[in-house]
């Protein structure tokens, strides 16, 4: 009896050893295949067909900039609304809307009743002057008879002075007539733009002569806009008939969100992409709203652009880059050295020709299209920066070869 138990102990001992030592084996095997898999190989000619690229990191400042979305529009201090000075009829219309015109140059011509009411109190006035000129002359002889017979003791001072003072009243209304027709041919030639004297050639009653239609004139160069008028439309001085802008100028509005704020000022260089064209526009904030956009949490920040050739046009899409400064002295990474292995974002640095270690990183602010390096990584360390998701391929193949 003591025989059989003591058989039975050894096989339960033997068979207890024998689970145990593949346990152990694993256990001792589990660190040197998870520090093999930090490591990961590829040859010099796999690394040159996949375009595996490389950068020494080093410290530097670099600039910092804002990334911001907008539309392109007219310089609001370069854009004029051509209104009509009275009221009346358009009779012809001389421009179309992306004609390039001049300052002064007839946008269109119009007829008013205004034209022939004023020539009516210009000639008046004229009349009147005429009037008072041969009243001011018998006046003057008047006066100057009236003193000669008070010299001779043929008559009274009170003759002479009443003489003075009617030719002195004569003189005042002759200046205030001829201040009247100078008003009146001012209102006709400089307001409404047309000759005060009637051309005698002209037909009465035809209005279809340039000296009888009111021009409507262009008031600075650019090109225009907007033509809201055409022949026969009535018009009054609250109508805008054409919109004029300068393009030479133009804004960029963008909109910032709003945690952005304290970074802007006025100044700040920016530059300014289209799809149009492959080339930066530079330019520089002008001015930041004042309120923030209720529904999208971004404010309004305007950018003045130099657009020599006319080569930008208005609502032209435009994403910009608005440059803050640089930043101080810290290792930067291009945003393509880095990947996301098991939820957490590692970079590969390479040990040898052929073999790149995977090291976890803990990254900050982007700045000019680089992370800043918080952990993780050391100055002068080389670093993958082009190709790495080759790397992580590798490194996601030998995991499952593991497993």
């Amino acid at each position: 009896m003591r025989v059989r138990w003591a058989v039975v102990c050894c096989v339960l001992l033997a068979a207890c050893g024998a689970k145990k030592e593949p346990a152990a084996v694993q256990a001792e095997a589990r660190p040197a295949a998870a520090e093999e898999l930090r490591v990961v190989s590829l040859s010099p000619e796999a690394q040159k067909d996949a375009g595996v690229a490389f950068e020494s990191l080093v410290r530097r400042a670099i600039p910092e900039t804002l990334e911001a979305t907008g539309r392109l529009t007219p310089d609001e201090n370069r854009v004029w609304r051509v209104g009509a000075v009275t009221e009346g009829r358009i009779v012809r219309v001389l421009a179309k809307v992306g004609d390039a015109v001049e300052t002064g140059q007839v946008l269109a011509r119009m007829h008013s009743h205004d034209i022939h009411e004023s020539r009516a109190l210009y000639r008046k006035a004229v009349g009147e002057v005429a009037r008072l000129r041969s009243a001011v002359t018998y006046a003057q002889r008047a006066r100057d008879r009236a003193r000669r017979l008070h010299e001779l003791k043929a008559g009274s001072l009170e003759q002479a002075e009443l003489a003075e003072t009617q030719w002195r009243n004569a003189q005042t209304e002759l200046e205030s007539a001829e201040v009247e027709v100078r008003r009146t041919r001012q209102h006709l030639e400089e307001f409404l733009g047309i000759p005060a004297d009637h051309v005698d050639e002209h037909h009465p009653g035809a209005f279809d002569h340039d000296d009888d239609l009111i021009p409507v004139k262009a008031p600075a160069p650019g090109v225009l806009l907007t033509r809201n008028v055409t022949p026969g439309t009535v018009v009054t001085p609250a109508s805008d008939l054409f919109v004029l802008a300068d393009l030479s100028s133009l804004w960029a509005v963008l909109s910032v969100s709003e945690e952005h704020l304290v970074k802007l000022r006025a100044g700040l260089p920016a530059a300014l992409r289209v799809q149009a064209y492959d080339v930066p526009f530079r330019g520089k904030i002008v001015r930041i709203g004042e309120e923030l956009d209720p529904t999208t949490r971004t404010i309004s920040v305007r950018v003045q652009l130099e657009n020599r050739g006319l080569r930008l046009k208005p609502e032209m899409y435009a994403t910009a880059e608005i440059e803050l400064g640089a930043t101080e002295a810290a290792l930067f990474l291009p945003q393509s050295a880095t990947q996301e292995v098991n939820g957490q974002l590692v970079a590969f640095v390479r040990r040898g020709a052929s073999e790149f270690e995977v090291r976890p990183v803990e990254l900050g602010r982007t700045a000019g299209g680089r992370r800043q390096v918080l952990g993780g990584l050391k100055d002068g360390e080389t670093v993958v920066t082009h190709g790495s998701f080759i790397l992580k391929s590798q490194l996601l193949k030998a995991s499952l070869a593991e497993e």
